[in-house]
């Protein structure tokens, strides 16, 4: 059986064109590889063609364009047979609507609120805009047009005697209890009414009147199963169709669709007009009520089924903050679990998608383990940056034209763009809600609507995180001091207008409700504070992930998802904290660097990171190629196209996916496809929602010229060296964070072909097709042994990383317990370097793991020009208390005494992994590092092991434990 909790995991996006069969064959190499579970994208069924998985449109069924279940039985068996685990990211929080292919949505279109499914979906049956109905903004063009145009076709469904309207791919089911009366229309309209079929269809009009679902089932059986009723009833609908010089057709059309339980609209719409919950803004992504028992029930059916079987043995939990109360989902879920599996087994592996704000704590969630890692990608770059160099490009930032502002006022306006454009339905709805407990008491029935919009607005511009996780009759002092904090400077904005304030804060901490006989409705006021929570998350990602990430443009490294993008450099002692304290409170919590939503490949970031390093030659080399490019800016609509920002975002953009042999056609297609997302991302000269075709030719046609070599030889040619030197500095930056994910506390993750170097753009790039036959290929060549020096030749194939990730993998393998269960403490560097070496030990009883990674590697290399000499190294590790030191990585090399020079640590490879056996007589290091802080005693000791000796307590035990998050316990 694969470990309870994963030695290392990795990351596969499947697709039609990758399925199960596909998976199975990699097993071997994923085991040869040294992970322990295959981490799968979403597999359940999603729309056809889904290049992602996430559209699920039936929760209960395996996707079949994966191979459905045989596909996915031999997968299980060869993941069995390797004994690898299997981890399913899995999605509660949304399905894929829209088209014809999600049975619950064409059910609640065709029988409304009566639906047992509409209590499935967040919809918000009171909009004063739909009265009842739902709007499905799916139109290309204005509702009048496209049924004017033809666009929207009444059809028939001869085989199930049912009608529909279709515009294109989208199914539009008519409400059975207007079948009667439009059976009686299709026979006048076809002149049938004194034909055989034609009275056959009269009396069965005439025979049913439709109340129940059963009623409807007859009705259609009876006109499919009327002899000539198809031909009959297609001449008929004739009347439903627009015909030149009359306008009857498109009248009745009408007039049946107003009728409906939903209203057909153009896409614009939703972002003022949309009444049921979705996925961030994507419209055919409707958000589920999984606290609805019926539909978690529903939904986790077939997971429950794969859980029992033993053929899952871990889950990831997609956007969990989408949901209305994740603390109560979650003790769902390991209750669902439990049964499952039965309480004996070992607690199931459960991680989270939820992305923390720097200094947030995770929330206490039951079972689950931790987050998918995102935090911890920006925890190491910021410990990999050049602090100086920061500040440098800072200044430069602010002299690109239009790029002054700081980055919380860049943030502010984000957000006040994507709440006006993206998210203002949803404004107007919670402004319903509050006015209308507003208006329910005395107290503040006189709040006007216009002073709790903008009280609310403020709020939510001010909101400083994704979340909080108020309940029902339950908040923490931590999502009070979140809101207290938000309301504080709303208030601010807003002088004069602290009873509103007030009021606010009160409705969304439910305080309003605290008293026993309060007078404001609880369930209204609960209501509102889940949907203000469940707005806040998408609020945030899309202002600063999506929009703010593409404006602030000091370092592209930094602006990741997780992150803060003018977060500054994080001091060595400072990450030590860090990692300390993950090691005690949550040390199973996955570490990434790369995912499907990373903004770029992680390599790609490594040598961004390398710009602070570099960091007044880089302003001077973007100041010369400025000039030399500025005959490719097109002007011609009054405005730089590309602007000066988004010229700076590319020359970075370029410079970290830059392939080693220069640019070819297939590179600058991939430049010109993320140049558009990028520029349309920042909502600036255009946007997906008005875009600047003009500005965007002129965008693509600038990243064309550029790279032409016939045309910009002499750019490519300096870009090129500079480019040369950053990938080799990127590349010590990459072996670095390769090192540090694989040893710190957590589960390091590892997404597709990420094991070569991955220079990788945003999505859709980093989702393309991965060439495994050559990893495959690569791995099977590696010697036991590997021959460092010969890979540190060859860094630019990626073969180095290749090994490196193969031997650390190997290492958590051979010291499992210790990387699972072992605590972390820093190990002493002194010298004139010490700054540039990050040294700590992973330890547990009286055995350790010494890691040393070298950092911010200019001055070692000749600003990039070679690879770092071991001997310019002038610094000491101080691992105290070791009788044996063993090297991991290089065999046979060993290191005694209590100082070990880095310059004989970092040859071949600037980086050591080390096996440490206490002295005997001696404390080991890590208990030393306790004694030091006064860390030895408690249940949460940092340094810990075997037995309690000499007054430490005894190793904290780590497991997960319902009703509380993943922690180590005494």
């Amino acid at each position: 059986m694969p470990p309870d909790v994963p030695t290392a995991t990795y990351r596969l996006q499947l697709s039609a064109g990758f399925g199960f069969d596909a998976a199975a064959d990699l097993v071997p190499y994923l085991k040869a590889l040294g992970v322990s579970h295959l981490y799968a994208s979403p597999f359940l069924k999603a729309r056809a063609g889904s290049a992602h998985g996430y559209d699920i449109v039936d929760h209960d069924a395996l996707n079949p364009e994966l191979g459905g279940e045989a596909a996915f039985a031999r997968l299980s068996q060869a993941l069995a047979r390797a004994d690898l685990g299997l981890i399913l990211d899995f999605v509660p929080n949304h399905v894929g609507i829209g088209g014809a292919d999600n049975a619950w949505w064409l059910d609640v279109l065709e029988w409304g609120i009566d639906s047992p499914h509409a209590a499935s979906f967040d919809i918000d049956w009171d909009a004063p805009s739909s009265r009842g109905r739902i709007l499905l903004p799916i139109l290309g063009r204005p509702y009048g047009e496209a049924l004017e145009g033809g666009e929207i076709v009444l059809k028939y469904a001869a085989s199930e005697g049912s009608f529909s309207a279709w515009y294109h791919q989208h199914r539009l089911p008519i409400r059975p209890d207007l079948y009667p009366h439009l059976v009686r229309t299709l026979v006048a309209a076809a002149g049938a009414e004194q034909t055989a079929a034609g009275q056959r269809l009269l009396e069965i009009a005439a025979g049913h009147r439709v109340r129940t679902r059963e009623d409807a089932v007859a009705l259609k059986g009876a006109v499919a199963g009327s002899p000539e009723a198809a031909d009959l009833i297609e001449r008929g609908l004739e009347a439903y169709r627009p015909k030149a010089g009359g306008s009857a057709g498109v009248r009745a059309l009408h007039r049946l669709l107003e009728r409906q339980h939903y209203r057909v609209a153009h896409w614009r719409l939703a972002a003022s007009e949309i009444n049921y919950r979705r996925f961030f803004d994507i419209n055919d992504l409707a958000g589920l009520r999984v606290e609805d028992p019926g539909t978690f029930a529903a939904v986790h059916h077939l997971l429950s089924r794969l859980l029992g079987e033993g053929r899952l043995h871990g889950v990831r939990i997609d956007h969990i903050d989408g949901l209305s109360d994740p603390i109560e989902y979650c003790r769902s879920l390991q209750s669902l679990i439990t049964k499952a599996r039965g309480a004996a087994e070992p607690p199931l592996y459960v991680v989270v998608e939820k992305i923390l704000g720097d200094g947030e704590p995770m929330p206490e969630l039951a079972g689950v383990a931790g987050t998918t890692g995102y935090e911890w990608l920006n925890v190491i770059a910021h410990l990999l940056v050049d602090a100086r160099g920061l500040e440098t490009l800072e200044r430069y930032r602010r002299q690109v034209p239009g790029n002054d502002a700081d980055f919380p006022e860049i943030l502010l306006e984000s957000k006040r763009i994507v709440l006006e454009t993206l998210f203002a339905a949803e404004l107007d709805m919670l402004v319903r809600r509050l006015a209308r407990i507003a208006g329910g008491h005395w107290h503040s029935r006189d709040f006007t609507r216009a002073a709790l919009e903008q009280a609310l607005r403020l709020y939510l511009l001010h909101f400083p995180v994704y979340r909080t996780y108020v309940g029902p009759d339950r908040v923490s002092p931590v999502d009070r001091a979140t809101i207290a904090r938000a309301i504080g400077q709303a208030r601010a904005r807003r002088p004069g207008s602290e009873p509103v304030f007030d009021f606010l804060q009160a409705a969304l901490t439910l305080d309003l409700i605290a008293p026993e006989r309060s007078g404001y409705s609880r369930t209204r006021v609960r209501e509102f504070a889940t949907k203000v929570q469940q707005l806040t998350g998408p609020l945030m990602a899309k202002s600063l992930e999506d929009t703010a990430c593409y404006r602030y443009l000091r370092l592209l490294a930094f602006n990741e998802v997780g992150g803060y993008p003018a977060a500054p450099a994080l001091s060595i002692a400072e990450f030590h904290r860090r990692m300390a304290a993950r090691a005690s409170d949550a040390p199973f919590g996955m570490t990434a660097t790369a995912t499907h939503d990373t903004k770029r490949g992680e390599d790609a970031r490594a040598r961004l990171l390398a710009l602070s390093e570099l960091a007044e030659e880089w302003v001077e080399q973007v100041h010369a190629w400025g000039d030399a490019n500025r005959r490719f800016v097109d002007r011609a609509t009054g405005k730089p196209a590309p602007s000066p920002g988004h010229q700076y975002l590319l020359y970075q953009a370029l410079l970290g996916a830059w392939p080693p042999a220069g640019p070819d056609a297939s590179f600058v297609e991939r430049m010109r496809a993320y140049a558009v997302k990028a520029a349309r991302e920042s909502k600036l000269e255009t946007s997906w929602i008005d875009p600047d075709e003009a500005y965007e030719r002129g965008l693509t046609a600038f990243v064309g010229g550029i790279l032409d070599p016939k045309r910009s030889a002499a750019f490519l040619e300096s870009f090129h060296a500079l480019a040369r030197r950053v990938a080799l500095l990127g590349a010590l930056n990459g072996l670095a964070q390769l090192t540090i994910k694989a040893t710190i506390p957590g589960v390091p993750d590892f997404y597709q072909g990420t094991e070569f170097w991955d220079l990788s753009l945003v999505d859709p790039d980093n989702r393309r097709p991965v060439d495994f036959a050559s990893r495959q290929t690569a791995l099977a060549a590696l010697a036991a042994e590997p021959d460092w020096q010969a890979l540190q030749a060859g860094w630019e194939d990626g073969r180095i990383k290749l090994a490196l990730t193969n031997r650390l993998l190997a290492l958590r393998n051979a010291f499992a317990s210790l990387f699972r269960n072992g605590d972390y403490a820093p190990v002493r560097v002194e010298g004139e370097h010490r700054d540039h070496v990050l040294a700590f030990a992973r330890c547990r009883g009286r055995e350790a793991v010494i890691v040393a990674v070298g950092r911010q590697f200019c001055r070692f290399t000749h600003d990039g020009r070679e690879w770092p000499q071991a001997a310019s190294w002038r610094a000491s590790l101080v691992p105290s208390g070791f009788g044996s030191i063993k090297d991991l990585l290089v065999p046979g090399r060993s290191f005694a005494g209590n100082e070990i020079s880095v310059a004989d640590l970092f040859a071949p490879m600037p980086l050591a992994v080390l096996h440490a056996v206490p002295a005997s007589h001696m404390a080991s290091h890590c208990r030393q590092e306790a004694i030091r802080s006064g860390r030895t005693t408690g249940a949460r000791s940092v340094c810990s092991g075997g037995r309690a000796e000499s007054g430490v307590t005894s190793m904290p035990q780590a497991r997960i434990t319902p009703g509380r998050g993943c922690r180590r316990r005494p």
